[in-house]
């Protein structure tokens, strides 16, 4: 599998490294990571710090409660989700979208560049999803997450094709469509890859596809053989699907935004009947829970 992303990776910081870059002992680290204060892991009896979620930690603490608080542009961000981009629309909430992606989503969400985030973050160490990568860069925070829903992902096919491509193992040799690296479907294909027999340099990958649709589009051309994608997109162009997983997609919030009209407008269309209709017609979504607070900050 080859590729010529040159995206940074998740760096993560030794008790030493966060201590030079606090300016404080290592003793004080500990404190820290005792008292929750600062987003971290403990792997091996071993603590390590995600960079990223520590600078964004650092910012609120500079910004304080009064700016983290401030409005924030009417911008829904991260993660594309076919049914999430109906629902805003459908609503007349009047919220903007900017989707690229669950890991620049909740990027920019920190650089206070939307009031909502999209997000279906895998974390392979507890097999949950968005929980542990929100409550490490946003406990503390003025900000909710709503659960949206879960919905059915695995190989969208050429038609014909759901026979001879039944798993990734039988990826070999069949041209792929990924989406870019620091999306959640992305890092959710490596790790499923990474378990699987395929080897990934056999498989030839396509320049990456920056939303859900765009993927499936690559294979409804005839561009690509496969793409690891959704059971709705699948249905809408007539492709073969293979079922793979279950993953939960949850709407990061901000608390301010979360009482104001655009989005409590927005969140009562989602205990609409319309909006329970368009889930069922589109297939691959359980949108029993949609709305219902799942972490509040």
């Amino acid at each position: 599998m080859t590729t010529t992303d040159t995206s940074p990776r998740e760096r993560f910081l030794t008790v030493p490294e966060l201590a030079e870059l606090l300016r404080i002992k290592e003793r004080k680290v500990y404190d820290l990571a005792a008292s929750g204060a600062v987003p971290c892991s403990k792997v091996t009896g071993k603590l390590l710090f995600p960079e990223q979620a520590v600078r964004r930690w650092l910012a609120r603490e500079q910004t304080g409660s009064d700016g983290d608080d401030a409005p924030r542009p009417a911008v829904f961000l991260g993660s594309h989700d076919p049914l999430l981009d109906w629902s805003l629309r459908q609503s007349e909430c009047g919220i903007a979208t900017f989707f690229d992606g669950s890991q620049d989503g909740l990027d920019r969400f920190s650089n206070r560049e939307g009031l909502a985030a999209g997000l279906h973050m895998y974390d392979a160490a507890t097999h949950s999803w968005n929980l542990p990568a929100i409550e490490a860069a946003f406990t503390g925070a003025p900000v909710v997450l709503l659960a949206f829903a879960i919905r059915r992902r695995g190989l969208v096919v050429k038609p014909g094709l759901e026979e001879q491509i039944a798993s990734l193992d039988d990826l070999r040799g069949r041209k792929v469509t990924p989406r870019q690296p620091g999306a959640g479907t992305r890092t959710l294909f490596d790790h499923l890859l990474a378990q699987s027999n395929a080897l990934p340099e056999t498989i030839q990958l396509r320049p990456v596809a920056r939303s859900e649709a765009d993927a499936v589009l690559d294979v409804a051309t005839g561009s690509a053989d496969a793409t690891f994608g959704l059971e709705s997109l699948a249905q809408q162009h007539h492709l073969g699907f293979v079922p793979l997983i279950e993953e939960r997609f949850d709407l990061l919030v901000s608390r301010r935004a979360y009482f104001d009209p655009p989005m409590q407008r927005f969140i009562a269309f989602l205990r609409s009947d319309a909006f329970a209709e368009h889930a069922a017609a589109l297939k691959g979504y359980d949108v029993s829970e949609a709305g219902t607070v799942r972490w509040n900050g």
